[in-house]
C-alpha cells in the first residue's frame, strides 16, 4: 500500500478552534460522546457474547443427546438451563436495548459536533459565544432526552403487572 493510500485510510480529526477547545460546553460534548460511545460498545459486546453462548448451547443440545442416556439427560438439562439463565441476564441488563439507545445518542452527539465545527445548521451565522451557548444547550438536550427515555422505560417496565398478581 502506498503512503498516499495509507494516509487516506487514516481517520482525519477535525481541528477544534482554540476558543472552543477549553470551554465547558466542548468538554461536556467530548465527555458525553466518549461515554455513550464506550457504553454502546460495551453493551454490544456483552449482548453478542451472551447470544453466541446461547446459540452454541442450543446447537449442542442435539449433540449432547447422543451421549450415554444418564449423561445426556443431565448435559441437555444443564445446557437448557444455562440458555434460560443467559437470556435472563440479557433481559435484566437490557444489553440490546442499551446498545441501540447509547449508539443513537452517540451518533446524535457526533452530528452536533460536526454541525458546530462546520458552523452549519443551528450554528450558522452565530458569534463564537453564541455557538458555544447553543452547543451547550443542544448537548444537554440530547443527554436529558436519553435520560428521560431511560427513566420512562424503566418505570414502564416496573409498572407492568406480573402474571398471577393483581
Amino acid at each position: 500500500m502506498s503512503a498516499l493510500e495509507n494516509s487516506a485510510r487514516q481517520k482525519i480529526e477535525p481541528v477544534v478552534p482554540e476558543w472552543a477547545a477549553n470551554h465547558p460546553a466542548w468538554a461536556r460534548l467530548e465527555d458525553q460522546l466518549g461515554w455513550y460511545d464506550n457504553k454502546s460498545i460495551h453493551c454490544q459486546n456483552w449482548y453478542k457474547r451472551l447470544k453466541f453462548v446461547q446459540i452454541s448451547l442450543a446447537v449442542l443440545i442435539p449433540v449432547l443427546s447422543h451421549l450415554d442416556p444418564a449423561c445426556a439427560k443431565w448435559a441437555t438439562s444443564i445446557a437448557g438451563a444455562m440458555i434460560a439463565v443467559l437470556e435472563g441476564v440479557q433481559h435484566m441488563n437490557q444489553y440490546s436495548t442499551l446498545w441501540f439507545t447509547y449508539r443513537a445518542t452517540a451518533e446524535r452527539l457526533k452530528h452536533e459536533k460536526f454541525l458546530f465545527l462546520s458552523a452549519a445548521g443551528p450554528y450558522k451565522e452565530l458569534t463564537e459565544q453564541e455557538r458555544l451557548i447553543s452547543l451547550a444547550e443542544h448537548v444537554e438536550e440530547h443527554v436529558s432526552t436519553e435520560h428521560a427515555n431511560w427513566f420512562n422505560e424503566t418505570r414502564r417496565a416496573a409498572a407492568v403487572p406480573k402474571k398471577g398478581t393483581a
